[in-house]
């Protein structure tokens, strides 16, 4: 969605194709897929703290390997992009440009400021699973609801809640999943169309708006904070995915493609958090180095299309440079035990100030303290969690 161009000798970074070409809101709904990794991660979750509980392990030694896999490789990239704003002060980038770019950037740790929160509960949300079953999902979703007609009716702030609400919701799904409690392939086609048939109302006749990522203008955003379609987006993703489970097995079952599958997991981590530090450090080079080259086409436009891939090839080698370079933070990455009170409120921290960080950026007119500040809230979370991506992978 991001389309930075030159237009009369001007670099115009707030481009955005959402905005300028509204058709491809569409695409949101098939490139928005938060929901999936969150149900993914109630799979992964469950079966992690079920085979603790079986193992006599307690929960802050569940917790410690659970924060030291999502923690440790956030900060190195707090760490470049504070120094980058700090120098590009120094030699006189504009301010704003440095925000909007660290903003851009910093875009991936919105999601594991959520997702760090809802691994701390999943001593809490798998024992309501056991208790209440599916129930446990319904009742969330009818928070949502109510939620929402707090907020369309002018109680904004409660707006918030959906994020603890909406990600809840969908990774009691992956319990649901992990159960097999969501049905055969058929079924999960049938409940998965339907909450994209009421999705789909929802957009065309209430007051929710098309795209599912936020764009600029918009009064209401359905991911900022998450909202209604956002949970339904998710169930109807659930839902497709589930029905192709079977042959997706079969398909991963190669042995080839499996070796691929466990070699991009072992590096998901640092791809996720460094590929749109990629992206906007290409297009600096690009203006810095060759000028306007590729950045002349307005968005939209047949050349810029037949563009696309030749960026997105750019992007994907620059990308492998970054994680040649950091990689080792997501293998490497040591925790050391302390109690499990310390580890949940450095995760506090943690979220508290990627929270914050993905809002506002860094730097700014005048603000570059204060967002050093900002970023030494995730630091000194790690450290009081016990987290340390600078030793040796090893506990103890």
């Amino acid at each position: 969605m991001a389309a930075p161009y030159v237009a009369d000798g001007e670099l115009i970074l707030t481009g955005n194709m959402l905005q300028s070409h509204p058709w491809t809101q569409w695409l949101s709904w098939l490139f928005q897929v938060m929901p999936v990794f969150f149900m993914v991660g109630g799979y992964s979750n469950g079966i992690s703290w079920r085979s603790a509980q079986r193992d006599g392990r307690s929960y802050g030694a569940w917790l410690n390997g659970r924060l030291q896999r999502l923690v440790g490789p956030i900060l190195p990239l707090l760490a470049i992009w504070v120094l980058l704003a700090i120098v590009g002060g120094q030699l006189g980038v504009d301010a704003y440009m440095l925000k909007l770019g660290s903003q851009m950037a910093l875009i991936p740790v919105w999601f594991l400021a959520v997702y760090i929160g809802v691994v701390v509960l999943v001593p809490l949300t798998y024992a309501a699973w056991q208790r209440f079953g599916l129930s446990s999902f319904w009742i969330l979703l009818v928070a949502v609801v109510l939620d929402d007609i707090l907020f369309l009716t002018g109680t904004r702030a409660v707006g918030w809640l959906n994020y603890a609400l909406i990600w809840l919701a969908v990774h009691q799904l992956g319990y649901a999943w992990l159960e097999g409690r969501l049905g055969s392939s058929r079924w999960s086609l049938v409940w998965g169309g339907c909450a994209l048939m009421v999705l789909m109302g929802l957009v065309r006749f209430g007051p929710y708006p098309l795209s599912m990522v936020s764009v600029p203008g918009d009064d209401i955003s359905n991911s900022l904070p998450p909202k209604l379609p956002m949970l339904l987006l998710g169930i109807a993703q659930c839902g497709l995915l589930l029905a192709l489970e079977r042959p997706a097995r079969r398909w991963l079952s190669r042995l080839k493609v499996w070796t691929a599958a466990v070699l991009v997991n072992g590096m998901i981590m640092t791809v996720f958090l460094w590929h749109l530090t990629a992206s906007t450090l290409v297009i600096v080079i690009a203006l810095s180095v060759v000028g306007d080259l590729g950045l002349a086409y307005e968005p939209g436009s047949g050349a810029w299309w037949l563009l696309r891939p030749v960026w997105l090839s750019i992007y994907a080698v620059a990308l492998m440079g970054f994680v040649v370079v950091f990689l080792r933070f997501e293998r490497g990455a040591s925790s050391y035990p302390v109690p499990a009170w310390r580890q949940v409120a450095g995760a506090v921290l943690v979220c508290g100030g990627l929270s914050l960080l993905a809002l506002m950026g860094i730097g700014g007119e005048g603000r570059i303290t204060a967002s050093i500040g900002i970023v030494l809230l995730p630091f000194a979370g790690a450290a009081l969690a016990g987290v340390n991506p600078l030793r040796s992978n090893k506990v103890g």
